[in-house]
Parts: structure tokens; C-alpha cells; sequence
């Protein structure tokens, strides 16, 4: 363990030293508080062994200045009988012990050095403790956090999946309700999916829902909800959104659908992949958070049964 040894007599200085290392310590020496404070800021000693009375900085004061650059390192103060009040003091402003000079036997240098050192060896492995465990801790709510969104999220397309959205519907519906404002739901699917599995694959049609879900996510404002409500039907969210507003959302995403160029969208019945859309909105297509998507279901099946590739609003 490093340590610093502060005295402005030489002599004394050399003895606590030699006992020191002898006794394992890696000791460096200051002859001033304003020397030790220099060295001390350069390599933050665990354990200082300080005369509390020197020419300048007292032992106090380079107390005190340790203590605020690292409060881990033990200080233990030299004084003698004289100045014991003094000593006292030092306790008190967070010195580990002392020792009164003249020294009865060297010996007690060793056992006062040997506890200050077990002290900060106990200091510092707490503190590695207290971060190991800060980090652990840091880590789980990083597990749980992740844990916490793969739940409410669809394996496949990563967009919110069917119990998340009933949850915010209805709580975006309670909102509005509250506020006096408007919101809307569109409702879609992918036409003719089944034909589209069968002439391309399994895999195809599930890179067809990803690229579908990107299209989304890029046509949505920050505020708007996209989930993956079951299979090949998806719904969107808008908040404070009229009738008219949640339409022409939903014409921009079927257009920019019916445009995508999907590997094998030749082989579709319409030449190319699109969805059917309903939309409903609060308060007009119904009063709670079943009716309005209640409403936009019938107007998606309106679609559906119109041709396809269609987007509906209004029976």
C-alpha cells in the first residue's frame, strides 16, 4: 500500500519511514502540508501519516484538503502530549487515529500504520462492492427494461402487438374524452396474403409484414401508434386526428404499398401487393374504444368486399 509521510523534521520523518518500510509500506515523504498536498493530488495515497503542528499548512488544514480530494484515505496525526486537544479535533474532522510523539515504541507506529491500512483496504473494497453492485443493478433494469418492451412487441415486425394497442386505445379514448378532442383508428390488411405466402413462400411473406411495418413506421408522426394487431392486419393510432386527416394517412399508405416493389408482387391477383383500409374515429364512429374499432373492422370488410385496394371511412 502506497503511503505519504508528512513532517518537517527530517529526523522523525526518516524514522516513521524506515519503520514503515520495513513493515511493507511503499512510502513517499513530504517536509511541508503544501508538499504533501502537491504529491498527494499526483497519486492519491490510501493512508497519510501527518505532525499536526508545521511551518505553513498545518497538519489540520492538509487534513481537511485531503479529505475533500478523497475521503477514503486515512489520516492518522502525530502530536504530542501538549497539543492533545488538537488531536482531538483532527478526529473529528475525520482523522483515523493518532499517535503521540515522543513515540513510547516503535512498535506502535507499525499497529496504528497496520489498522489505518486494514481501514482503507475495507473502505476500498467496499466502494468496489457499492459499484459492483451500482453496475449489477444498472444492468437488471437494463434486462428488465428490454424484457418490458419485447413484451409489448410483435417478434416479427417489432411494431407493438394486439394487447398493447387495446391498451392504448383505451386510454387514448379516455384522453379524448377528457379533452373534448378527436382521434382515429385505421384498420388494414394485406390483400390476397394467403396467395401470396403460396406462390413465394413462408419467408417472403414474412419479409413482405417487415417491409410493410418499415412503411409504417415512416409514414407516422411521433405521436401515432403502428401495431401488428394479428397475422396480416395491422392498425395505427393517431391521437387528435379528425375523420379526414386519419384518411388521407391511410390513402398514403396504400398508395406507397401498392408502389413498393415486394419480390413477386407480379404473381398477385391485383399485379401487385396492397391492403384494404378502414378508418374510424372518436367521438363520430362510436363512443368508446370497442365501437371505434368495432367500426373500423366493418369498414375494412366494406373495403374488402368493394375490390380491394380501397380505403374506407364512412358505411
Amino acid at each position: 500500500m502506497n503511503l505519504l509521510v508528512v513532517d518537517d523534521e527530517e529526523t522523525l520523518r526518516s524514522v516513521v519511514s524506515q519503520v514503515l518500510s520495513a513493515d511493507g509500506f511503499l512510502v513517499a515523504e513530504a517536509a511541508s502540508g503544501e508538499e504533501a498536498l502537491e504529491a498527494f493530488r499526483a497519486l492519491s495515497h490510501p493512508l497519510v501519516i501527518t505532525d499536526i503542528r508545521m511551518g505553513g499548512m498545518s497538519g489540520i488544514e492538509l487534513l481537511t484538503e485531503i479529505k475533500r480530494h478523497n475521503p477514503d484515505t486515512q489520516v492518522v496525526i502525530m502530536t504530542s502530549h501538549a497539543s492533545l486537544d488538537s488531536a482531538l479535533t483532527a478526529l473529528r474532522a475525520g482523522a483515523y487515529d493518532y499517535l503521540i510523539k515522543p513515540f513510547e515504541s516503535l512498535d506502535l507506529i507499525s499497529a496504528v500504520a497496520g489498522r489505518a491500512a486494514e481501514k482503507a483496504r475495507l473502505v476500498a473494497q467496499n466502494r468496489e462492492l457499492l459499484e459492483q453492485l451500482k453496475r449489477a443493478n444498472e444492468e437488471l433494469q437494463e434486462v428488465n427494461s428490454a424484457l418490458k418492451e419485447m413484451a409489448v412487441r410483435d417478434g416479427l415486425t417489432s411494431l407493438y402487438n394486439h394487447r398493447y394497442f387495446q391498451e392504448a386505445l383505451a386510454l387514448e379514448i379516455a384522453r379524448s374524452q377528457r379533452y373534448a378532442k378527436q382521434c382515429s383508428v385505421v384498420f388494414m390488411d394485406v390483400d390476397n396474403f394467403k396467395v401470396y405466402n403460396d406462390s413465394n413462400g413462408h419467408p417472403e411473406g414474412d419479409r413482405l409484414l417487415k417491409t410493410l411495418s418499415d412503411i409504417l413506421m415512416g409514414h407516422l408522426r411521433c405521436s401515432d401508434l403502428a401495431a401488428r394487431y394479428g397475422g396480416e392486419e395491422f392498425v395505427l393510432l393517431l391521437p387528435e386526428t379528425s375523420k379526414e386527416a386519419a384518411l388521407r394517412i391511410a390513402e398514403g399508405v396504400r398508395a406507397m404499398v401498392e408502389q413498393e416493389h415486394f419480390p413477386g408482387r407480379e404473381k398477385q391477383p391485383l399485379g401487385c401487393v396492397t391492403v384494404s383500409i378502414g378508418v374510424a374515429s372518436y367521438p363520430q364512429d362510436g363512443g368508446d374504444a370497442p365501437a371505434v374499432l368495432a367500426c373500423a373492422d366493418q369498414l375494412l370488410y366494406k373495403a374488402k368486399h368493394g375490390g380491394r385496394n380501397a380505403v374506407v371511412g364512412y358505411p
